[in-house]
């Protein structure tokens, strides 16, 4: 259940939010966009969790 739930939130990630790896100095991000990128670790990391597990 939850390999599907963020499997799907990890596709949605990519369609939706920008990309932030292409910037030179991530260290120069904003605030919402800081957000943003740990909102992405953090799916990314469960989703990696979750496929270990199965």
């Amino acid at each position: 259940m939850q390999l599907i739930l963020f499997k799907f939130l990890s596709r949605l990630n990519r369609l939706l939010l920008p990309r932030f790896s292409r910037r030179d100095d991530l260290t120069q991000l904003k605030k919402w966009e800081q957000a943003l990128v740990g909102w992405k670790m953090w799916v990314t990391y469960r989703l990696l969790d979750a496929q270990n597990r199965a």
